[in-house]
């Protein structure tokens, strides 16, 4: 099994950023990994919500069957089935701090292809890919 995390202090209210991270609109604008949807989303998540979407890692496009474990006022949980047997599992939590908020998002990867080296090379690249994100959703939530 693969695990990524990063955290990190943004500068936007834990409001204003779930309410971003709630808007499947705005996945293609801050979420690296998403590179569509393949399905029409619906128009906010909640939990028991069923996505979509083809995502890319390590260069490589998967279809990836969400769907939303919990939602709340500071935490959403996707988990989620892609091709090859692929299971993977999101969780972003925030922690207001003031006029910031402090934000945690980890992955965990599983599935017969990622073992060994490739496994690695999945937590070297979702690590970057959180990074990105992170970095994507401080300037949209900020916006």
């Amino acid at each position: 099994m693969g695990h990524i995390e990063k955290s990190a202090t943004l500068a936007a209210p834990a409001e204003k950023l779930m309410g971003v991270i709630t808007d499947p609109a705005t996945w293609g604008d801050w979420f690296t990994i998403h590179e569509r949807w393949m399905v029409e989303p619906p128009a906010a998540l909640t939990a028991g919500a069923a996505l979509t979407a083809k995502i890319f890692m390590l260069g490589m496009a998967n279809k990836i069957e969400w769907v939303v474990q919990e939602v709340s006022d500071t935490r959403v949980v996707l988990s989620g089935t892609g091709m090859a047997g692929v299971k993977a599992t999101f969780s972003f939590g925030l922690t207001p701090a003031g006029d910031s908020t402090d934000v945690q998002v980890s992955g965990e990867f599983e599935g017969a292809l990622i073992k060994g080296a490739l496994g690695k090379a999945v937590e070297k690249d979702g690590a970057k890919q959180l990074q990105a994100s992170l970095d994507k959703l401080a300037a949209l939530a900020g916006a």
